[in-house]
């Protein structure tokens, strides 16, 4: 995946191309922010106890390897027919047609829908958590702080694109860290101050129980390193694309890999098979910080929810400027769309707020396709393959081994994270508080 020499445009989207200002480290930024969320730090330790020692570091360090390399993959089809194609769909048409378009478009929705439902709902909750240190008698239920999230995600929802929040996000990916960095040390004050004999890593009930489990943990590992907008967040980065994709990309990465790692082993070994869906709730001492841990947590989720609104605007978008409006009837316009979308998805969280579901039933169905298996099939479709029949076999069965083993994963996924649904609707009620 060599450096390419900037090309002259041949597209009303490649002249548009030449004003886009992003750097590597801004693809950081955005790249960091979309996956790194602490929505998708917090299940790793129950992912990982879920599955057990050997299955769950295998499955944690194989996911963070095979999502980077398939990101590279998708990175490289810049232009990979002359043409920039900006947007995960218009990727996909380029390679299989109408049908890659509409399959792409479903399961990006599917993907951004349920991620900013889970990350929502894990934003309600730590904005719960902070007030309840306050005021422990306090009267806000959970489905109070949604919806303060959901206000906020409105007014965000008003900037015009992905690199208008640029240093919104570059203090997202600070969060980030800072999040990580708390709770690792708060995992390991815990881990080393209570009774190492009392925790144990024996998962309990049921055969079928524990399979289905594992099930959802698969999904879970899937969801956090989702990010189904990597041409979306390349077509903001300025020449030369590729290059400044592959370094942001493996930037973002060092550090996920590095956090992702530390947070899901620690949790696991400070809490053992009783470790909580979501790790900060296993963390009681020192209160403050938890608090600290929370606003993290709070700051980072309203740049992630952004990046994954987008997909949705840009088809909104579409249909006023076609209608050819005017600049304050497109902004009237903006402002109902975008209500109307924050409004159902808060809507769905407040109902629903069984967090450690969704982020199992959204890896599994939306973003194992994304990213995982579509990466590689077009990578092989679009004839990037080496010529050499030495490097051209070996990177075959490799992708092809990609693809077909993330697709398992995506089914078992979904069906554990589905069985996880039903039961939480009849254990608890509509707009319960959890």
């Amino acid at each position: 995946m060599a450096e390419e020499n900037p090309e002259t445009p041949t597209t009303a989207k490649d002249v548009q191309h030449q004003t886009s200002k992003g750097s590597w480290a801004h693809a950081a930024f955005h790249v960091a922010t979309t996956i790194a969320t602490p929505a998708a730090y917090a299940p790793l330790p129950f992912a990982v106890a879920s599955l057990g020692w050997p299955l769950g570091v295998v499955s944690l360090v194989g996911g963070t390897l095979s999502t980077w390399y398939s990101s590279l993959l998708i990175a490289s089809l810049w232009r990979w027919d002359g043409n920039s194609h900006t947007t995960y769909t218009l990727l996909a048409k380029s390679i299989y047609g109408s049908w890659g378009y509409w399959s792409i478009a479903f399961f990006q929705q599917v993907a951004s829908l349920g991620n900013n439902i889970a990350i929502q709902i894990a934003a309600g909750s730590s904005l719960k958590a902070v007030y309840k240190h306050y005021d422990p008698d306090g009267g806000l239920k959970l489905q109070h702080f949604i919806v303060f999230f959901g206000g906020f995600e409105l007014a965000l929802s008003q900037f015009p694109d992905i690199h208008s929040l640029r240093w919104l996000n570059a203090l997202c990916t600070l969060s980030t860290i800072g999040f990580a960095t708390t709770v690792i040390g708060v995992t390991v004050y815990s881990g080393n101050r209570g009774d190492r004999s009392m925790v144990t890593y024996g998962l309990e009930g049921s055969s079928s129980d524990k399979v289905f489990r594992r099930f959802s943990a698969l999904g879970a590992i899937a969801f956090s390193f989702g990010d189904a907008m990597l041409p979306e967040i390349q077509s903001t980065v300025r020449e030369p694309v590729k290059a400044n994709m592959y370094k942001g990309v493996s930037s973002a990465y060092s550090v996920i890999a590095v956090t992702y790692w530390q947070i899901a082993f620690l949790g696991y070994w400070a809490f053992g098979a009783d470790v909580e869906p979501y790790i900060v709730a296993s963390l009681t001492t020192p209160q403050w910080t938890l608090v600290v841990a929370n606003l993290f947590a709070f700051v980072q989720i309203l740049g992630c929810y952004q990046i994954y609104c987008r997909p949705t605007y840009a088809y909104f978008e579409g249909r006023v400027a076609a209608a050819k409006n005017s600049r304050l009837r497109g902004c009237v316009h903006r402002l109902v769309y975008t209500f109307v979308y924050i409004a159902l998805i808060t809507l769905v969280s407040s109902a629903m707020p069984f967090f450690g579901d969704f982020v199992s039933i959204c890896g599994a169905v939306g973003f194992t396709p994304l990213d995982f298996v579509f990466p590689v099939v077009a990578y092989m479709k679009a004839g990037k393959m080496p010529r050499s029949r030495k490097l051209r076999l070996p990177l075959l069965l490799f992708n092809t081994g990609i693809a077909v083993w993330f697709s398992i994963v995506a089914v078992l996924g979904c069906v554990g994270a589905v069985r996880y649904i039903i039961q939480d609707t009849r254990t608890y009620s509509f707009f319960h508080d959890m």
